[in-house]
């Protein structure tokens, strides 16, 4: 039996960009998932609308948090710069569809602070992604 042992990507490439992919799928689907239930909770209850901005940031600190910790799970290797990476470019491709999607979409200093919001979550979660057995 192999208790001790990891079950880590082999063979994926020296930037892994299947587990990545995987990654973030799974983080943006957490996302969508969580936004669904907020919708719903402010729809059919007295919640106001001035919680917005704080439900979007714990969304994608929650998204990017759980993207990392299944990417770096499966990488195995230096678990606080694969999360950070994927931190970053979870809010990039939102950054990307934000620019395409909305007219009159800015980049502007809070596009920079959820930036560095992304990559420190996606750092803890690749600190908590590497101690998962």
């Amino acid at each position: 039996m192999n208790r001790g042992k990891k079950n880590v990507v082999k063979n994926s490439g020296p930037f892994h960009l299947w587990t990545y992919g995987r990654g973030l799928v799974r983080g943006y689907v957490l996302s969508l998932f969580l936004f669904l239930i907020f919708g719903i909770i402010i729809t059919y209850t007295k919640v106001g609308e001035g919680l917005i901005p704080l439900v979007t940031t714990l969304v994608m600190i929650l998204g990017v948090v759980y993207g990392s910790i299944y990417t770096v799970a499966h990488i195995g290797t230096k678990g606080w710069l694969h999360g950070a990476f994927v931190g970053l470019i979870y809010i990039f491709l939102l950054v990307i569809l934000s620019k395409m999607f909305l007219t009159g979409y800015t980049l502007d200093r809070f596009v920079g602070y959820r930036m560095l919001i992304s990559m420190a979550a996606g750092s803890i979660g690749g600190m908590i992604g590497i101690n998962i057995k």
